[in-house]
C-alpha cells in the first residue's frame, strides 16, 4: 500500500494537469484560446488541444448555421403609404471569430440585434421604393436578394455572413385591406373594361370585314348573273332567230299570243285601242300571218 499510494497520486495528479492543459474541440465549433483576456489563438479544427493551464483559458463559438427567427413582425410602409405587417428571418453564420469577439464579445444578442435592425432597416427602406404587389410578388425576389446583400456588407464587419434572408409572411392591416380590396377591384374594372373595348373594336373590325366581304361576293354574284342572263338572252335570240327564220308565221303567231297574254293578264286591264288595229288580226283571223 506504501508503493501503490505515490502512483495512484502521481497518476491523479497527471491527469488533474492533463485536465488544465488539454481540451476537446467539436466540429460544430470554434474555440479560443484566451490570455489573460487577451485572445491568443483561434482553432477552427476538431479534435485534442493544448493550453497553459491557470494562465489560458478556452471559450467556445458556434460554426454552425444560426438563424434569427423574428416573433414580432415589423411595421413597414409601402410607396402608396399602406402599412403591413413583415415578418422576416434570417440565416447567418460565423466566419471570422477574432473580429466577432471583438465586435460583440460573448454576448450573442448583440449581434443579432444588430443583424434584426440592419435587415429591418432594409426592408423599410425597399418597401417604402416599391408597391404592396411588387413586395407580394412580382418584384418579391429581388427585393430580397439586395437586402441580403447590403445586410451581409454589414455584418462582415463584425465576422459574420448572412446566408439568406427571407419574408414568411405579410400581413395587412385593417385600414390597408380596404385600400387593397379597393384598388383591386378598380384594376380589375379597367382590364374588364379595356376587354370589353379591345372586344368591340375587334367586333366592329370583323363586321367591317364581313360586310366587305358580302360586297365582294353580291358583286361578283351580280356579275355573274348578267353574264348567265346575257347568255340566256342571247341563246333566246338566237333560238326566235332560227325559229322566225324557219316559220315567220308561226313566230309572228306566237309573238301575238304572248302579247295578248300580257295585256289581258288581268280582268281589271283595260286597253283602247283601235278594233282595226293589226294588234287584233289574229283574234279576227287565226291565219292572218300566212296570207290565206
Amino acid at each position: 500500500m506504501n508503493r501503490i499510494l505515490p502512483v495512484l497520486s502521481a497518476v491523479m495528479l497527471v491527469l488533474f494537469l492533463a485536465s488544465l492543459c488539454l481540451f476537446t474541440v467539436d466540429q460544430r465549433q470554434y474555440a479560443v484560446i484566451f490570455q489573460f483576456s487577451e485572445a491568443k489563438r483561434v482553432i477552427k479544427d476538431p479534435g485534442i488541444h493544448f493550453k497553459l493551464p491557470f494562465v489560458q483559458d478556452v471559450r467556445y463559438f458556434d460554426k454552425r448555421i444560426q438563424t434569427i427567427d423574428e416573433n414580432m413582425p415589423a411595421r413597414i410602409q409601402t410607396i402608396e403609404k399602406m402599412n403591413v405587417n413583415v415578418n422576416s428571418y434570417i440565416k447567418y453564420q460565423i466566419f471570422d471569430v477574432e473580429k466577432y469577439y471583438k465586435a460583440v464579445g460573448m454576448d450573442e444578442r448583440k449581434a443579432v440585434d444588430r443583424l434584426r435592425n440592419t435587415v429591418n432597416n432594409m426592408l423599410r427602406d425597399e418597401f417604402g421604393k416599391h408597391t404592396v404587389q411588387d413586395v407580394i410578388s412580382g418584384k418579391r425576389d429581388k427585393v430580397m436578394e439586395y437586402v441580403g446583400k447590403v445586410a451581409n456588407i454589414d455584418a462582415e464587419r463584425i465576422g459574420i455572413r448572412v446566408i439568406d434572408v427571407r419574408i414568411k409572411q405579410v400581413d395587412f392591416e385593417p385600414s390597408t385591406l380596404n385600400s387593397v380590396y379597393e384598388r383591386m377591384q378598380s384594376e380589375r374594372k379597367a382590364v374588364a373594361n379595356q376587354l370589353r373595348a379591345e372586344g368591340s373594336a375587334d367586333a366592329e373590325k370583323i363586321k367591317a370585314d364581313a360586310d366587305k366581304q358580302r360586297e365582294v361576293i353580291m358583286a361578283d354574284a351580280y356579275n355573274k348573273a348578267q353574264q348567265l342572263k346575257g347568255a340566256g338572252d342571247a341563246k333566246a335570240a338566237a333560238i326566235y332567230s332560227d325559229a322566225y327564220g324557219k316559220t315567220p308565221e308561226f313566230y309572228a303567231f306566237y309573238k301575238s299570243l304572248d302579247a295578248y297574254k300580257q295585256s289581258f293578264g288581268k280582268k281589271s286591264d283595260l286597253m283602247v285601242v283601235d278594233p282595226s288595229s293589226d294588234f287584233f288580226k289574229y283574234m279576227k283571223n287565226p291565219r292572218a300571218g300566212s296570207g290565206k
